[in-house]
């Protein structure tokens, strides 16, 4: 199956949405993408936003891996403390990770310690950001109409609450389809297997009873990856702040695959499937014998777009931690 969409018709279905939401021509856009893979296909929805006429200002580190300037939009760069040395081995750790053995048991865990190589650093984006007193200035100024992000971390989300922006997300999902839980649409436990648990739709009871059991981890994995950003969100916004309540005020959820691909469940109205995935551009495949679970897939197609680049020696300043499993 190719990796790029029958869904780059779904992005004029997110244009379409987009207008529906607000924007009209000339309208002043803020970006707040998730540099790597993720930013490939917003890109390209910047760029056509742009053609349209409006104003758009997409907001980067300083050091980052993919979001470069254009002609299409603005580019606003704040600082982070780091460098592109860091950035790059912190990448390459991530992406040879992917493949590591993991077995039922430990499975969570390795990923959730590969993970985490990479939101360390995100999360260090995201604080310097809401720190940043010039920056927010200059945002606050700027008086823009709409926002537009990749939700996978949550800064461009604190981001539409501080600056009182209506929001347009765009992405391929959380772990363990956490989309589901913050906005509270249904996710039946009886036949929407829970991540890490390999099961079907069509599950035993035992299997239905460890699903149950399973998904209660939802909420700890929500605490481990983002409880760290409700207190930026709370200095930001000087009050006590619940990350879920303000994911749930987006406008659009955009997502980034192909209902048909997923198991059958119900679906928000405002949550509009749009098929694509996180590509460059469409490539031909070779004949390959064998068969290759999807998430080996998407490791792959992972490291095909982060790492292969990030081969090339680079220069950059003093490392800003350690990277595991990067010597």
């Amino acid at each position: 199956m190719a990796c790029v969409p029958r869904a780059f018709g779904g992005i004029s279905t997110g244009l379409f949405l987009l207008a529906l939401w607000g924007v009209v021509p000339g309208d002043k856009l803020l970006v707040v993408p998730q540099d790597g893979s993720h930013w490939l296909s917003m890109k390209d929805i910047v760029e056509v936003l742009s053609g349209r006429g409006h104003d758009i200002l997409v907001l980067v580190p300083e050091v980052n891996l993919l979001l470069k300037e254009s002609p299409h939009y603005t580019r606003r760069t704040f600082a982070v403390p780091y460098g592109q040395e860091e950035l790059r081995r912190r990448f390459l750790a991530f992406g040879n990770q992917q493949f590591a053995e993991r077995s039922l048991l430990n499975a969570s865990l390795v990923e959730y310690r590969n993970n985490m190589i990479v939101l360390d650093m995100f999360f260090a984006n995201c604080q310097s950001l809401l720190q940043d007193s010039a920056t927010l200035r200059f945002l606050r100024d700027s008086q823009f109409d709409a926002l537009f992000t990749d939700p996978a971390m949550p800064c461009g989300v604190i981001l539409a609450e501080y600056l009182g922006l209506p929001s347009v997300y765009l992405f391929r999902g959380f772990p363990c389809s956490l989309e589901h839980t913050f906005s509270r649409s249904p996710n039946p436990v009886s036949y929407v297997p829970r991540c890490y648990t390999q099961f079907s739709d069509r599950m035993t009871f035992p299997q239905r009873v460890a699903n149950f059991l399973v998904s209660h981890l939802e909420s700890f994995l929500f605490y481990c990856l983002y409880s760290k950003y409700e207190h930026l969100a709370s200095a930001l916004l000087e009050r006590d702040v619940h990350l879920p309540a303000l994911y749930r005020k987006v406008s659009i959820w955009l997502l980034r695959y192909d209902f048909v691909f997923e198991h059958p469940r119900p679906a928000l109205p405002n949550m509009v499937f749009i098929g694509g995935s996180n590509c460059k551009k469409k490539g031909v495949l070779s004949q390959v014998g064998g068969s290759m679970s999807w998430q080996r897939c998407c490791a792959a197609a992972l490291c095909c777009t982060l790492v292969w680049p990030l081969q090339r020696p680079s220069g950059g300043r003093a490392a800003w931690n350690g990277v595991p499993g990067s010597e």
